[in-house]
Parts: structure tokens; C-alpha cells; sequence
């Protein structure tokens, strides 16, 4: 049985910094992609960034583009998202996400086959 673990969440000021990790157990096939989505309170969970099993292709989406990093040790199954300068408009629930399919870079959560319970980020003005 698949399982996504996210650590890392927490409350931070603005202009600050988290890192956020996801650890994947129970695999039992390799090269998927991994993503990032994220839920703010009363708004549609929205993609955030992946990256393919190789970690050469990358995806954000545009609000996050220059200020979170994308990357995986695909070793450890473990996925992170590096996020500078916070806003309070990233305050949300990020979630990791797998895809099965190898190569795959989506944004689209339907194309995702496991998820993980998500973690807190809080920005505070």
C-alpha cells in the first residue's frame, strides 16, 4: 500500500523560508513523477510544482516560479519543496502527489494516483 508522508510545515513571516519534505513507502514500481499541490482556506487546491523521476524536468506553476525549488532523491523516494520569500497568499495546506505514469509532468490532480494527508504552511504579514 502506498503512503506520502509530508514534514515541514509550520508558521513562518513573511519573506521567510520552509522546506518541506514527502517520503513515499510501499512502492512497488519506479520512475513517477512527483508533485506539489496546495489548498488555501475557501479556494480549489491548486498545483504547485513536479518533477519526473530522473529530476531533470521540473514544472511550476506561475505564482511560485523563482521562489520554490522543486527536487527529489528518488534513491529515498523522498520528494522536497524549498520555499523563499513567503507571501501570506501562500498560506495553505500543500499536499504531495504521485503519478504512476513515468515522464508524466501534469498539473492536473486527476492524473495523480496517491496523495498524502498534507502539511500546514502559515505566512503571517
Amino acid at each position: 500500500q502506498v503512503q506520502l508522508v509530508e514534514s515541514g510545515g509550520g508558521l513562518v513571516q513573511a519573506g521567510g523560508s520552509l522546506s518541506l519534505s514527502c517520503a513515499a513507502s510501499g512502492l512497488t514500481f519506479s520512475g513517477y513523477t512527483m508533485g506539489w499541490f496546495r489548498q488555501a482556506p475557501g479556494k480549489e487546491r491548486e498545483f504547485v510544482a513536479a518533477i519526473t523521476w530522473s529530476g531533470r524536468s521540473t514544472y511550476y506553476a506561475d505564482s511560485v516560479k523563482g521562489r520554490f525549488t522543486i527536487s527529489r532523491d528518488s534513491a529515498k523516494n523522498t520528494v522536497y519543496l524549498q520555499m523563499i520569500s513567503l507571501k501570506p497568499e501562500d498560506t495553505a495546506v500543500y499536499y504531495c502527489a504521485l503519478d504512476k505514469v513515468i515522464g508524466h509532468l501534469s498539473t492536473f490532480q486527476v492524473e495523480y494516483d496517491y496523495w498524502g494527508q498534507g502539511t500546514q504552511v502559515t505566512v503571517s504579514s
